[in-house]
């Protein structure tokens, strides 16, 4: 089983998730005979959003290659980040790392190509939801990717920020992502939703979803373990 390499702290919540399904799902296909070696590197969060928000991304690039150079230089094979917005630059740490990442949005596109879906709508945090980075392998699969109108964007990008990033999790936000995942049903047609911010899992899951969802931390975890298995 190969080493994996996580750079989480963006935010903690996630990485939790990761950490502790990582290490569950592994022990369960082994029979209890071995739980993965895994590395975290964790950023400041406060300093990589401040990147993000003054779209300083060449900072942020910096910042996280400095966590990826860092968790290979420990003997890391498999690596990769544990938040959708941080993929914003993933090209960029591609370039200075010299690692192949494994890449959320990739992942999460496949799945969707597995399950034949034509059209998807996407919830993440504002940067995932108007830029290209969680769109581009959807686009170039043939897939129609949705984002809700400007004030439901918002309402999104402010519940996942003030709310899920600090581990809240309330009812009525839950029924407010409810209602914006139907209305891009009804008005957009889509099949399923991307839960494109690694902390909408927290409050989305499959029974509670109005439509499909694409987890991206469930999709992500195990192309995480299916390399680290891999020979």
């Amino acid at each position: 089983m190969k080493k994996i390499g996580l750079v989480g702290g963006t935010g903690p919540e996630s990485t939790l998730m990761y950490y502790k399904e990582l290490n569950t799902r592994i022990d369960r296909m082994t029979d209890g005979r071995a739980m993965p070696d895994v590395a975290i590197e964790s950023v400041n969060f406060r300093r990589a959003w401040e990147y993000v928000e003054r779209g300083q991304y060449d900072l942020l690039a910096d910042y996280l290659a400095e966590k990826v150079n860092s968790l290979t230089a420990g003997g890391a094979e498999i690596v990769s980040l544990t938040a959708g917005t941080m993929h914003i630059v993933l090209d960029k740490i591609r370039e200075q790392t010299k690692t192949e990442l494994v890449s959320i949005p990739r992942a999460v596109c496949r799945e969707a190509m597995k399950n034949g879906y034509h059209k998807i709508g996407l919830l993440g945090t504002i940067f995932t939801m108007e830029q290209d980075y969680m769109k581009a392998d959807f686009r170039e699969a043939g897939i129609e990717v949705v984002i809700p109108d400007k004030a439901d964007r918002e309402l999104v990008a402010r519940r996942i920020l003030e709310e899920l990033e600090n581990g809240i999790v309330k009812e009525t936000t839950l029924k407010e992502f409810q209602e914006i995942i139907r209305k891009m049903k009804d008005l957009d047609g889509i099949e399923a939703v991307v839960l494109g911010c690694t902390e909408l899992p927290m409050i989305l899951n499959r029974d509670n979803c109005p439509v499909p969802c694409l987890d991206s931390v469930d999709i992500h975890i195990n192309e995480l373990i299916e390399r680290a298995a891999a020979d």
